[in-house]
């Protein structure tokens, strides 16, 4: 789950089949009944239904946590961390971030890295698309040590500089499950 939204399908789908849930996070429920198969199934049923999957793997749910996490720190924090990205994670997921690299590496075929720098210039395409901040301001909201370094990254992944970006209206934006 990477919306709102589909916190809101989760709950619904849960009510409906009559489970009871202590907490809805992005990517995991805590239902306070045991499921038997069959309401199993149905979670599932009703996830697939509104374009979601339940994930019953751990290792799935650790990369989807590891996803979240990336999500969160990019999109919804204003504040930067204070310590590296990867003690960060390791911190947050309670593993150590060697197995959590070569997991999500191994299992998504991308780095974490790269992950998290592509959802950030996704962040930046938007912040250039509303037209409210300049460029200077985005670097410094977007937590890079200098706009230098923000271009050359946005040129890196997008081919093109940010002022060229921004001067191209029909260019759409990704939508951040695609990311």
């Amino acid at each position: 789950m990477v919306c709102i939204r589909c916190k809101i399908v989760v709950k619904d789908a849960l009510a409906a089949l009559g489970l009871h849930y202590t907490v809805v996070r992005l990517g995991e429920a805590e239902i306070l009944e045991t499921i038997t198969s069959d309401q199993h199934d149905e979670i599932k049923s009703a996830l697939l239904k509104s374009g979601l999957e339940l994930m019953d793997d751990k290792k799935s749910v650790l990369i989807l946590k590891i996803k979240n996490v990336l999500i969160d720190l990019v999109h919804y924090s204003d504040e930067p961390i204070s310590i590296r990205l990867s003690e960060y994670l390791s911190q947050k997921l309670n593993h150590d971030y060697t197995y959590l690299a070569n997991l999500f590496s191994e299992v998504q075929g991308i780095t974490i890295e790269k992950f998290y720098i592509a959802h950030k210039i996704e962040k930046v395409k938007e912040l250039l698309v509303y037209d409210e901040l300049n460029l200077t301001e985005i670097a410094n909201k977007m937590h890079y040590s200098s706009v230098a370094h923000l271009s050359t990254q946005f040129k890196k992944v997008t081919g093109l500089t940010p002022s060229h970006f921004k001067h191209l209206k029909n260019r759409r934006r990704s939508m951040l499950e695609d990311v």
